[in-house]
């Protein structure tokens, strides 16, 4: 039998890394096709309705589904009968395939990697290192997960150890409860439960690559605890009315995978790792033959759909001659189509901004009366205006809130996710508003950007602050004038108690 080399290893983890930027696994288009077809809540309806003309869009494009292309997460698990040539450890091989992937001239990707977390949380400018887990198996070939994890959904993993008579359901459907939108669902629940503290999060995690399945288990009924906990979990975290892009709806979760393992006596670890409307993994084996070969979904997974039939009647808004007047008139859930000027900006962007002010020094830009999109866009090829350029989380601007609308008069904020109670009252102080896109359909959004240059911080990359003009980007009202938050009636109205 063939050796592995190091180049099959680093061609076929790049190649799957550039094939999971664009390609949806095709068991996900299914489940969220399926799902927008049940869907009755028209807002979460619209929302799966971006994703998945978003997820062909990118298809055909070979562009990133999502601008946060996420962390490079690898599993290799190695046949202790396999020949290897190797000269270097395997981290130092996935990450020379982590920064072919990303440095690809044709598809670029988001740089979200930074070095010393605790220092200057430098960008390592190529997304290396990946996060790489190994481990010896049976048989005579290596095989790889490989997954790209965006920061909103992995900012939601929840742990905690609980007592071993307590209801691992409950605990799971609370944490789902508290996470809000921010994992931008609807999207998969990894579990992992027993092992340690380690092994239940790399369990949660790794839970995340296997099929969807939850309409075969259903159908089959479940033989062991965990297929029995996989389906009331599907059930009780649907009937909390999260919905889309936690507008309200039928459809949290698309599938909840689970695996547990044997644990201390006086302990039950419990882990839970969310994956977004963005998933993206894909697996294959090499045994000395060569680089791994991928088949890409078939054109007929994708319905045949057109979003736009949900916003022929939204309001149509001139950001160039937007007045308080005119936000005031918006109710939470209304569908507007916007265009004009906008500014953009996150979490770098507001630090600076609010250093500048407290060293008292004059702003690059005037904000008053301006839109300010939470956004890191990807880089542009081949005469593209802009790359993928999806919202991010908006709680995390939420500490900047008082400073940008209270003392620096935006008017409009547009990212993804609920906002806090404090920026509520700030929005409601100032008769601003607050709006969302839909997150996981970044390549869609950057089609209504139609011009784009950076007009401050040029050296934070893409968190600095860009000038879009878009023609008709599609937003929801998330916050009216008055304070009134979507993400709280929303799902209030579709909350539906278990059966």
């Amino acid at each position: 039998m063939p050796a592995i080399s190091e180049e099959d290893v680093i061609a076929s983890v790049s190649d799957a890394l550039q094939f999971i930027s664009y390609y949806h696994p095709a068991d996900f288009i299914r489940a969220m096709s399926d799902a927008w077809r049940t869907e009755e809540s028209p807002a979460a309806k619209g929302a799966m309705a971006q994703i998945l003309v978003n997820s062909r869009m990118a298809a055909l494009g070979h562009r990133p589904i999502c601008q946060d292309t996420g962390v490079a997460n690898i599993t290799a698990r190695i046949g202790v009968r396999a020949r290897l040539d190797w000269d270097r450890p395997l981290q130092q091989i996935v990450d020379d395939a982590v920064r072919r992937a990303w440095r690809q001239n044709d598809n670029p990707l988001r740089a979200s990697v930074v070095a010393d977390p605790l220092g200057q949380r430098r960008n390592t400018g190529d997304n290396a290192p990946a996060m790489l887990h190994v481990e010896m198996v049976a048989g005579d070939r290596i095989a790889f997960d490989v997954s790209a994890k965006g920061g909103g959904s992995e900012n939601k993993s929840r742990f905690a150890v609980l007592n071993p008579s307590a209801s691992v359901a409950d605990w799971v459907v609370e944490a789902v409860a508290g996470m809000g939108a921010g994992w931008c669902p609807p999207g998969i629940l990894g579990v992992g439960i027993g092992g340690s503290v380690d092994k239940a999060m790399v369990m949660a995690k790794q839970a995340l690559n296997e099929p969807l399945d939850a309409h075969q288990l259903r159908a089959r009924g479940a033989a062991t605890p965990e297929e029995e906990l996989r389906l009331e979990l599907i059930d009780r975290i649907n009937a909390l009315g999260v919905g889309a892009q936690g507008l309200g709806g039928l459809t949290t979760v698309l599938d909840v995978k689970v695996r547990s393992f044997p644990t201390h006596a006086a302990s039950l670890p419990v882990a839970v790792v969310p994956n977004c409307a963005a998933t993206r993994h894909v697996h294959f084996e090499l045994d000395g033959s060569g680089p791994a070969r991928l088949t890409p979904p078939d054109l007929s997974d994708w319905p045949e759909l057109d979003f736009r039939d949900a916003w022929r009647d939204a309001r149509r808004v001139d950001l160039d001659g937007l007045t308080r007047e005119e936000i005031a008139s918006w109710q939470p859930g209304e569908a507007l189509l916007l265009s004009g000027r906008m500014l953009t900006g996150r979490d770098a962007a507001h630090r600076r901004i609010q250093q500048m002010l407290a060293a008292g020094e004059l702003l690059p830009v005037d904000f008053r009366d301006r839109a300010i999109y939470y956004v890191g866009p990807v880089d542009p090829v081949a005469g593209e205006v802009v790359g993928p350029a999806g919202p991010t989380t908006s709680s995390r601007m939420d500490g900047y809130s008082d400073m940008m609308l209270d003392r620096l008069g935006v008017a409009l904020m547009i990212g993804k996710a609920e906002r806090g109670p404090q920026t509520l009252d700030a929005i409601a102080r100032n008769g601003a508003a607050y709006l969302i896109a839909v997150g996981g359909a970044a390549y869609l959004v950057s089609q209504a950007i139609r011009e784009a240059r950076v007009i401050a911080f040029a050296e934070l990359g893409m968190e600095a602050i860009h000038e879009f003009t878009v023609k008709d980007m599609p937003v929801t009202v998330a916050v009216d004038a008055r304070g009134t938050s979507v993400h709280v009636t929303g799902p209030k109205a579709w909350r539906r108690l278990p059966a």
